[in-house]
């Protein structure tokens, strides 16, 4: 895994404030690839998963709260209802919470295996904005 690029700050600070909310519900498993150079989606894609539809459910409702507070309005979720895989699209960040099964079964690490894989670390404001 190699550093996050300091190309799109806004992007950036997006992907710590989900990835501090993620952790904070307890999702498995945070996976952050840069898909930057690969795809015109959006510059990142932020996937985890949890181990029950509540989980999943409170990993996204924690995410839309810790980037709402930040000024982040959300363009789209798909599939909060059924909580199998919700997609939340805040135009350069996707992500993608999902339950455990689903999440093995779609492999979204291997389908975009030609983006980079990188670490974030969450900082101290990054854990504030969302507590």
């Amino acid at each position: 895994m190699s550093e996050a690029p300091k190309g799109n700050d806004k992007a950036l600070e997006m992907v710590k404030l989900a990835k501090a909310a993620l952790e904070e519900k307890k999702a498995n498993n945070i996976k952050i690839i840069d898909i930057s150079q690969v795809s015109v989606l959006a510059d990142y894609f932020v996937i985890a998963d949890g181990s029950n539809a509540n989980q999943v459910q409170a990993m996204v409702d924690s995410v839309e709260e810790a980037l709402g507070k930040a000024g982040y309005v959300c363009r789209q979720i798909e599939g909060y209802g059924t909580a199998n895989w919700i997609l939340m699209d805040y135009g350069d960040m996707i992500v993608h919470a999902f339950c455990r099964e689903d999440r093995l079964f779609y492999d979204l690490e291997r389908i975009w295996r030609d983006g980079r894989m990188i670490e974030v670390d969450v900082d101290a404001e990054a854990k504030k904005a969302d507590g």
